[in-house]
């Protein structure tokens, strides 16, 4: 048997995970239990006898299994070597937990959760992107001063696009473009017409014509994006996920929207190179979501991410393209590229960078806002709501822009909250429109704001 010859820790690392009852909780818990050296000690949702199910779905016997009060009681389970399964915040025992793992989504909560885990001294890992694009800046300056690690987790598209950057600028190139691929792909069958974007489907047997990026790029990505446009292909998690990526890099979007091309993975190196070379890339450094157009049989991207680099030697880079990397067509662009995101499988290797301070992220900063455009005229009174798989907003588009003097309102930070004036279709939603704010995190934000860039 191939074993790993990295060094096991003869104490565990005792994790505790909020917002345990999701994907991406059942992910980290499966893969913890096949780790020695850590351990899932305390799990918080409200939803208890579900996560209750999902433990015993996942082989752990119901007798180590405890449903405490109060943290006395947590600790006592703990201490016992049983799995605490909480409600809420009020019966954590941060005394038992090396790392919490904050993955509820929520602005409120899951700031709640990560602050007072560094108030308590214990390292934060940062699955809820949602978080991390209002409070990020400020929770990180918080664990720094604290002389705690604060880190976006492992397994979902920023710390992993982050990694691949750190990769990419450590061998020494320029990076032009970098992101990921969208939420879904679009699996098109040409005998059909058909593309199929997670179970919806529609005709677009045109798009058999554009298979090829042909002589005319531009011409071609907008053939497809008709072809396909009556699919939603953008999301509040991308653009959540591509701010979140600015925060620690410094990068901006190109358009505030981003571009979104409908693109196969072998044209990235094309689609992603500087307008000046033909490309969609009008500024150095911009990060951008496309759409994977896939045929059928042909493997995914798989939500992964991407980097688009200015090549060098010309004979090198032929070599490269002669064993299958994707390099643009006049070799001046290399795409360099991880096609996965394995969620919690991958986050273990976050909690062991946050207990051993071995992170090589910079500090992040507000660097852009992902912020909330009216997508048509709002009355006074409404109130937002964030909801869906994708945690979104109806009535506002999210988009990603400069910082303006925080006055922008993050997009996060309406949920729940109340317009106090009429907003004019295409407008930024301003803090000053909002009332019921969740205060804890405005705070945050601002603090992250006034630390600069």
């Amino acid at each position: 048997m191939i074993r790993s010859t990295a060094p096991r820790r003869s104490t565990p690392i005792r994790v505790a995970l909020t917002g345990a009852n999701g994907g991406y909780g059942r992910t980290l818990l499966d893969q913890l239990r096949r780790l020695p050296d850590m351990e899932s000690v305390q799990l918080i949702d409200p939803d208890v006898a579900g996560v209750g199910r999902m433990l015993a779905d996942l082989g752990v016997d119901p007798a180590t299994v405890a449903t405490p009060a109060t943290s006395d009681e947590t600790a006592a389970a703990v201490a016992a070597g049983r799995i605490a399964v909480l409600a809420d915040g009020a019966a954590i025992d941060f005394a038992s937990i090396d790392v919490l793992v904050e993955a509820t989504g929520r602005i409120d909560a899951g700031h709640g959760y990560a602050d007072a885990a560094l108030e308590h001294g214990t390292h934060v890992v940062m699955v809820s992107k949602e978080i991390e694009s209002v409070a990020g800046v400020a929770l990180a300056a918080k664990a720094r001063a604290k002389g705690l690690r604060y880190l976006p987790g492992d397994g979902d598209q920023p710390a992993d696009l982050l990694r691949l950057v750190d990769w990419v600028l450590a061998v020494g190139f320029e990076i032009v473009a970098l992101g990921k691929s969208s939420e879904y792909d679009l699996r098109f069958d040409p005998a059909t017409g058909v593309v199929d974007q997670n179970g919806v489907t529609i005709d677009a047997p045109g798009l058999a014509d554009h298979l090829l990026l042909g002589d005319d790029l531009h011409a071609t990505l907008d053939a497809r994006a008709a072809q396909v446009a009556s699919l939603k292909r953008s999301a509040a998690a991308d653009a959540c996920e591509m701010n979140v990526v600015s925060l620690y890099t410094g990068a901006v979007a190109d358009v505030e929207s981003m571009h979104y091309p409908v693109v196969r993975p072998d044209e990235l190196a094309d689609v992603y190179a500087t307008r000046e070379a033909g490309g969609l890339v009008g500024r150095t450094g911009a990060i951008d979501v496309f759409s994977m157009l896939r045929l059928p049989g042909e493997a995914s991207f798989a939500g992964g991410v991407f980097a688009i680099v200015r090549t060098g030697d010309p004979v090198t880079w032929e070599i490269l393209r002669g064993k299958g990397h994707v390099v643009s067509r006049a070799g001046d662009f290399a795409a360099i590229y991880w096609p996965y995101h394995y969620m919690g499988i991958e986050t273990p290797l976050s909690l062991a960078a946050a207990v051993d301070g071995t992170s090589t992220l910079r500090e992040p900063r507000q660097h852009t806002i992902m912020a909330a455009r009216s997508t048509g005229a709002l009355e006074a009174g409404t109130t937002f709501r964030v909801e869906g798989h994708h945690h979104e907003i109806a009535g506002v588009a999210p988009v990603i822009v400069d910082p303006d003097a925080g006055e922008i309102a993050p997009y996060y930070l309406l949920s729940g909250a109340r317009l106090v004036r009429d907003v004019p279709a295409g407008e930024l939603v301003q803090l000053a429109d909002l009332d019921d704010v969740p205060q804890a995190a405005l705070e945050a934000y601002r603090a992250g704001l006034a630390l600069g860039v």
